[in-house]
């Protein structure tokens, strides 16, 4: 539902500027179209249905994972498609992975999306709705929707347009409320987007695909590097961290044989530990490209030099790796 042009149409008709509100809150409860907003008149109802979408993305496939993991193929009215996952945790909580473009224009190689090539920018109501979905599915399944990633189809920092309006109407309490710091904002190293995050109100956090410690590693995986080098990447981490006060989170994909020995360790932990990172180590899901998962011994391995360098990372689990839904995954598959 775009926000922006409901309240802009109720502005125009002389309609109270609560109506936008209740018109997202039957959208959260579970409303499907404008028929089913009854807290607005029936004569308001019918003349919205003509001239705005009720959902700005529509489902257009859906599958569930036996780890509890949905993931929909969302369609705009232009034919544009996008993939979204909700993710369920422990205790009730959900994490949605939600996109920001329809393609991605940077093409790493280890990522199914970078296959597709570039597509359009999404917009802000494209984005929410994303969430909003995913809201309804949790709620529906008992659980409650408490972390958005920006980890879905797309480059957010070249959108950051669409993206941070979006972040913000996360975070209205009249609508879903959520805590800026359980939003997330990953780049594959756009560096001008990363100064423009620095500047924004909201304490959201960043998440910064690295990969590879050494240049020569990381532009085999990851053509930005030969644009924005891990120094200046990193440098421009730095002056994000000493802004804001906050860490970096550094997401690093574990390949077998490419970046998994213990000296890509080591020269990871001599980046890193001026504390003003987090690392999160991630297990690779399999796609069209040419590589595999480091196995489980060689991850453990990495991540105790890491540890005894000072820098205790996390290590992010596959989910949802049996219908593509999985970190890397999202191609628009059937």
């Amino acid at each position: 539902m775009d926000q922006v042009a409901l309240t802009a149409l109720l502005n125009e008709w002389g309609e109270p500027g609560y109506r936008a509100r209740q018109a997202r809150e039957a959208q959260l409860a579970g409303a499907g179209g404008w028929e089913d907003v009854t807290a607005l008149p029936r004569t308001l109802r019918e003349r919205l249905a003509r001239v705005l979408p009720f959902w700005t993305l529509a489902p257009d496939g859906r599958a569930a994972a036996a780890d509890g993991t949905v993931k929909w193929r969302l369609r705009a009215a232009d034919g544009v498609a996008v993939e979204a996952v909700l993710i369920p945790h422990a205790r009730g909580r959900a994490t949605v992975c939600v996109s920001s473009q329809a393609g991605c224009a940077l093409g790493c190689r280890f990522c199914a999306t970078g296959i597709l090539g570039p597509g359009r920018d999404l917009t802000t109501a494209e984005i929410v709705d994303q969430v909003v979905l995913a809201a309804r599915e949790a709620a529906g399944a008992g659980r409650r929707l408490t972390n958005v990633v920006f980890m879905g189809m797309g480059e957010p920092m070249q959108n950051l347009g669409a993206v941070l309006p979006a972040c913000e109407e996360l975070h209205d309490p009249r609508g879903l409320g959520l805590s800026p710091r359980r939003i997330a904002i990953s780049t594959v190293g756009w560096v001008p987007g990363i100064a423009e995050l620095s500047r924004f109100r909201l304490p959201v956090r960043l998440a910064v695909s690295l990969h590879a410690a050494d240049d020569e590693t990381r532009g085999r995986l990851m053509p930005i590097n030969a644009r924005y080098p891990v120094a200046s990447l990193l440098a421009a981490c730095r002056r994000y961290s000493d802004t804001t006060g906050r860490r970096v989170v550094i997401e690093y994909l574990l390949l077998d044989g490419v970046n998994d020995a213990p000296a890509d360790a080591r020269r990871l932990a001599g980046l890193l530990r001026d504390g003003r990172f987090h690392v999160n180590l991630i297990e690779y899901n399999p796609t069209a490209g040419p590589f595999r998962a480091s196995p489980p011994e060689r991850r453990e391995a990495f991540a105790a030099i890491l540890a005894a360098e000072g820098i205790v990372p996390s290590i992010r689990r596959s989910r949802g790796a049996d219908i593509a839904a999985a970190c890397g995954q999202l191609a628009l598959a059937s």
